[in-house]
């Protein structure tokens, strides 16, 4: 059972992210709650998810994701968004941020983007504009972490392509017929390694390495 902790200020909206996922057999919604109580209430049920308002009157979302990051246990983090906020996207991805859910999201995609985030996979919807991860991936904090890649084991540098082409840690494991856990500890050992927060961040030094394959309308050109 995947426990979700819904973060926002309307009570509309938590109220309609707690229908959709109650009402898939693996999911459950142990809270929701405004930003104000979300650190404590993260502390007390211990969460596998947050979904996390970027934009709240009463505290910061990124404020809450910094905190929630400092947990013992820290919960996978995906930021509830709205188009058009690249400056914030940049700052979470560098808090380490597992990704983005606008709030317009398919009520039928919900319960499977909560899984992928569950699993370690990432969540970037196209209509969050590049703009944004670019920022990090220019940020000149972000070049000792791509020189670091080079220390990386040759499985680590394959785990590594498999996170930058958005592989959850189950459809990496299958891949590489490798087991679960130790694509957990693989993808632990690549973000010490690399100094990154997340595997967005990692994706992006994969990417500036050349470790990804272009899509197709632009290889051989």
């Amino acid at each position: 059972m995947i426990r979700v902790l819904v973060v926002d200020d309307e009570a509309l909206i938590r109220k309609g992210f707690q229908y959709i996922l109650d009402a898939a057999q693996d999911i459950e919604v142990a809270a929701a709650v405004p930003g104000s109580q979300a650190l404590q209430v993260a502390q007390e049920i211990c969460p596998d998810v947050v979904l996390l308002d970027i934009r709240m009157p009463d505290v910061d979302g990124l404020t809450v994701l910094a905190g929630l990051r400092r947990l013992s246990h820290p919960p996978v983090v995906a930021m509830l968004a709205t188009i058009g906020m690249d400056e914030h996207v940049a700052t979470a991805l560098r808090l380490g941020a597992a990704g983005f859910l606008l709030k317009d999201t398919d009520p039928e995609q919900l319960p499977f983007l909560v899984r992928t985030l569950a699993d370690g996979g990432t969540v970037m919807p196209s209509k969050v504009t590049r703009a944004g991860v670019d920022v990090c991936q220019n940020a000149g904090s972000q070049e000792p972490a791509a020189r670091s890649f080079v220390r990386l084991t040759n499985r680590e540098r394959a785990v590594l392509v498999l996170i930058g082409e958005g592989l959850s840690n189950s459809d990496i494991a299958t891949r590489m017929h490798l087991s679960t856990s130790t694509v957990k500890d693989d993808v632990s050992a690549i973000l010490t390694e690399l100094k990154v927060d997340g595997r967005v961040q990692a994706s992006r030094i994969a990417e500036g390495a050349c470790l990804l394959k272009p899509p197709r309308d632009q290889e051989g050109g």
